[in-house]
């Protein structure tokens, strides 16, 4: 029998409790809330984040003298409509079990955390990364378990990626499970994006970010893209921002195919002049309201380059991206779940004060590239720190705006 924690509390006042736990994040969505004869409501609660669930708080948050609230353990209730829904993950792991074991094979812990519960989505295709299916069992079984994985997750084709070379490109290492042609078509925010997923990376976690680009208004501005790829930043800012004129620099030989085809296919290519190769033999200086510098881990070799672009009368603004690496606290596991303390106030207070230190050290630095270049004194203003996504507990990608106007 499945036991599960539960908050039990009047009926008259169900709501009120109800609304509060689920701004607290505690209520367990998977059951069904369920009503007693006796006038009480149980709710399901995450046995997980029980203890940050503070009764006393909760019975002044309700404002009711004659309620009461109090934890019981009872028999699992049915699940929920959401409950009931099988994840991606479990079915393919019903589907891989019963396969294997008809081959003879045995079915195990290890081969059940083979099976992935996330990949990137590009158009008919999916994209494994390198943390499953890493087990030689499932090549063995071949075709057969490529197009019934291909089945579940209603697409045609199939690929994973094991790592990137160090070629100087970021070339991603990628095989092809299912189908011949390696060449996907994406769309993020309106915008289509068309590649070799075998030649090119392309970084779904920069959402955020290419949504934020999307948002500005940079109407009669001149954009330099001083790591433009197949177009992630470039295209945001012709199709959305609105940019007079964007200068794309790229120096992978199959980006740069991918590009002019991503800027035909969404009609900016007038606005857009691509240069192939090194972005430090670039030959333009003085023309940019804007640059964008998106190379992770670190930007710092374009900054000189970034620097010499900016107007030398009005100035600009840099968006300078890195991989910033912030201490690591250890929370007492008996109060905080790890959802906490990824997620603390008291963190993201210690990782904006790590990142703000971060950025007036390189609005200091690019103040003395600007004053070696031009020959003229400048000041730099943080606009904005960006968080754009967490490699691990202690590295984050941010962005920095950084505003740059000659004095």
């Amino acid at each position: 029998m499945v036991v599960i924690p539960c908050l039990k509390v009047p009926q008259r006042h169900a709501q009120l409790y109800k609304k509060y736990l689920q701004s607290q994040g505690v209520l367990e969505l998977r059951y069904c809330t369920q009503k007693h004869s006796d006038g009480t409501v149980t709710f399901p609660v995450v046995a997980s984040v029980l203890p940050r669930l503070d009764l006393v708080a909760l019975k002044d948050y309700v404002g009711q003298e004659d309620s009461f609230c109090e934890i019981v353990d009872i028999q699992a209730p049915p699940l929920s409509k959401k409950g009931k829904v099988k994840s991606f993950n479990e079915r393919l792991i019903e589907t891989a079990k019963p396969l294997l074991v008809s081959k003879g094979e045995t079915w195990s812990v290890d081969l059940e955390r083979d099976i992935p519960s996330r990949w990137q989505c590009h158009g008919d295709m999916v994209l494994f990364g390198d943390s499953c299916f890493s087990s030689t069992i499932w090549r063995e079984m071949g075709h057969e378990f490529w197009t019934l994985v291909a089945q579940i997750l209603r697409v045609k084709r199939l690929a994973q990626i094991k790592k990137i070379s160090q070629d100087g490109y970021r070339t991603p290492i990628v095989t092809m499970l299912l189908g011949d042609s390696s060449y996907v078509s994406h769309i993020d925010n309106h915008i289509r994006y068309e590649f070799d997923i075998t030649k090119c990376m392309f970084s779904s976690g920069n959402i955020t970010e290419k949504l934020r680009i999307a948002s500005l208004d940079c109407s009669g501005e001149t954009v330099v893209d001083l790591y433009a790829g197949i177009g992630y930043f470039t295209l945001p800012y012709l199709v959305h921002a609105n940019a007079s004129h964007v200068h794309a620099c790229e120096w992978n030989p199959d980006a740069i195919k991918a590009l002019h085809r991503n800027l035909q296919v969404n009609g900016v290519t007038d606005r857009c002049t691509v240069h192939q190769g090194d972005n430090r033999q670039l030959p333009l200086s003085d023309l940019a309201d804007r640059v964008s510098l998106g190379l992770i881990p670190s930007s710092e070799e374009g900054w000189p380059v970034a620097c010499r672009l900016l107007k030398r009368r009005t100035g600009g603004i840099l968006h300078i991206h890195q991989n910033i690496t912030t201490p690591l606290h250890h929370e007492t596991p008996e109060h905080s779940s790890a959802l906490d303390v990824e997620q603390s106030p008291q963190k993201i207070q210690r990782d904006m004060e790590v990142w703000t230190a971060w950025a007036r050290e390189t609005g200091s630095r690019i103040c003395t590239l600007l004053l070696d270049i031009t020959g003229d004194k400048w000041r730099t203003d943080i606009r904005h720190i960006e968080h754009v996504k967490t490699y691990a507990p202690h590295i984050s990608h941010v962005v920095l705006d950084l505003e740059c106007r000659p004095l």
